[in-house]
């Protein structure tokens, strides 16, 4: 679908993606491959030019150097990047492999949308639609694409935040006139993950029974061919789909079943960053607060339970969840922090609520800085605004008596805690 192709050979470099995010950020897209992949492959991707990303300590991985040998008898201008200089970038993507620059929002609407009218034609899609940022995106450009011939499915699976369902229902049904189905699936979704305390296993269990209830919904509606997901590359680099190391199953990339009725899943925003989604998201007109929501996974809060999920551990974290983001929308830091989420440790301590003594949950803040996701700072909260925080959490929510705050970046921690 890209004119222009900038292709990052991946030898176990730890600067690969930003050198890549450099290539994009100059408007000529960028995909990064591991050094095992095929020479013909390549082939196939016709890239202008190959950035070769190595270890400086380490300037060619382990069995490479013929490897590499292939890669220069192609004849595709190539360099070899230990550091990500933008100097050195700018000089090879525009003066020796002689890019343009095309790699833009409205170039890809254009040519994102061309590609969904050929591969769907006629047939019709159904839209996992979470009300995200990602799942947003993808529903109003397919819904440009092709129209009545998409179907958007909601479920409620019982892990949102605090009124999130109600105001996905309203906004798409009413602001954007998409054909918006919300199914409750909150009691079938919750007796799955009874008594599971396994992140993997919560992943797998929650992207296996969004699966099923798709197909349900496809059997009332007849005949659905496509399934429309909001997956973007962050999602397929951490799941080890691009054939590197797993990280952790995104339920909508490495939870899939094996066997679903639809004919092909859909994902117009398998290649793009997250600030790449919002960018392409105000270019097709999507409100500003819309676009700029923070990050929520697709597992959503069964993810920021530790352990077991019950009915009262989620209630418990939604009013923590909602006091927290409430009180960093008043000190105008929300759109400095790129995501701030509480989560419900499966710890229990001692405390003293009332003149009495408590043994009751810890609630674990998380706030970091981040571009696209793939690396993050932990945010440096000012202290008078978690002190509020902690002071409303413990008073306000029952079975809180204790809130501590995660300084762990990315890496060698994840974003969330599961």
């Amino acid at each position: 679908m890209q004119e222009e192709i900038i292709l990052v050979l991946n030898f176990d470099s730890h600067h690969s993606q930003k050198i890549a995010r450099k290539v994009r950020d100059l408007k000529v897209y960028s995909e990064i491959l591991p050094y095992t992949v095929s020479i013909e492959r390549i082939k196939n991707l016709k890239p202008k030019g190959i950035i070769m990303a190595v270890d400086a300590n380490n300037l060619t991985a382990k069995g490479a150097d013929k490897y590499i040998n292939q890669v220069y008898h192609l004849g595709i201008p190539t360099i070899i990047i230990s550091e990500p200089c933008g100097d050195e970038i700018s000089d090879f993507i525009f003066g020796t492999c002689e890019c343009r620059g095309t790699w833009t929002p409205s170039n890809f609407i254009q040519a994102s949308i061309e590609s969904i009218k050929e591969k769907v034609g006629d047939k019709r899609a159904l839209c996992a639609l979470s009300g995200g940022v990602d799942s947003s995106v993808a529903a109003v450009l397919m819904h440009k694409a092709i129209g009545d011939q998409l179907v958007c499915v909601f479920v409620d699976h019982g892990l949102l935040r605090k009124n999130e369902a109600d105001e996905v229902e309203n906004t798409f049904k009413g602001q954007f006139n998409l054909n918006l189905i919300r199914v409750n699936a909150q009691d079938r979704f919750l007796d799955r993950l009874a008594g599971v305390s396994d992140p993997e296993t919560k992943r797998m269990i929650i992207g296996e029974e969004f699966i099923r209830v798709f197909e349900e919904e496809s059997g009332k509606l007849g005949k659905m061919d496509f399934l429309v997901q909001g997956t973007i590359y962050p999602d397929v680099v951490e799941s080890g789909a691009d054939e590197s190391s797993l990280v952790k199953s995104h339920h909508n990339v490495g939870g899939l079943p094996g066997d679903f009725d639809f004919r092909e899943i859909i994902e117009p925003l398998r290649n793009l960053f997250k600030d790449e989604v919002r960018r392409v998201g105000e270019e097709l007109g999507i409100p500003h607060h819309m676009v700029w929501r923070q990050p929520f996974p697709g597992p959503g809060l069964a993810i920021r339970v530790i352990g077991d999920v019950t009915r009262e551990k989620l209630q418990i974290l939604r009013e923590a969840d909602a006091i927290y983001r409430e009180e960093i929308a008043k000190a105008g830091l929300d759109r400095e922090i790129w995501q701030y989420f509480a989560v419900l440790t499966d710890m229990k301590s001692v405390g003293i609520t009332g003149g009495k003594r408590t043994y009751d949950y810890t609630i674990a803040l998380r706030g970091v800085t981040s571009i696209d996701g793939m690396r993050a700072n932990w945010a440096r909260i000012p202290h008078e605004v978690l002190d509020r925080i902690s002071r409303r959490v413990t008073n306000e929510v029952p079975h809180v008596n204790r809130v501590v705050y995660d300084i762990s970046s990315k890496p060698p921690a994840t974003i969330e805690w599961e």
